[in-house]
């Protein structure tokens, strides 16, 4: 009985998520493409953004990392700076 629940509730909440995207998502794409994030962002990332994407997806569970805001965009460039910064310490030893 609970897979039945938890498949209708998937199945609504995707239904949901198509509605809205069709009332504003043009606008809304729009606007976040042009502060930097959507798909077309995500096409110029370099290695070591889809690595921290993938983590992030495989094993941190946040869901798809394909279309990502400008917001999440600048989130994970911050992360790939750390982490080149840190790599960097590491050849100054």
């Amino acid at each position: 009985m609970d897979i039945l629940k938890n498949a209708l509730a998937s199945s609504s909440e995707q239904k949901e998520e198509q509605r809205e995207e069709s009332r504003g998502g043009g606008l809304m794409e729009k606007l976040n493409e042009m502060a930097g994030g959507g798909r077309k962002a995500e096409e110029k990332e370099d290695g070591l953004d889809k690595a921290i994407d993938f983590v992030q997806e495989k094993f941190l569970g946040q869901g798809a990392q394909d279309n990502e805001s400008a917001l999440e965009q600048a989130k994970d460039k911050q992360i790939a700076e750390c982490e080149f910064q840190f790599f960097l310490s590491f050849l100054q030893v």
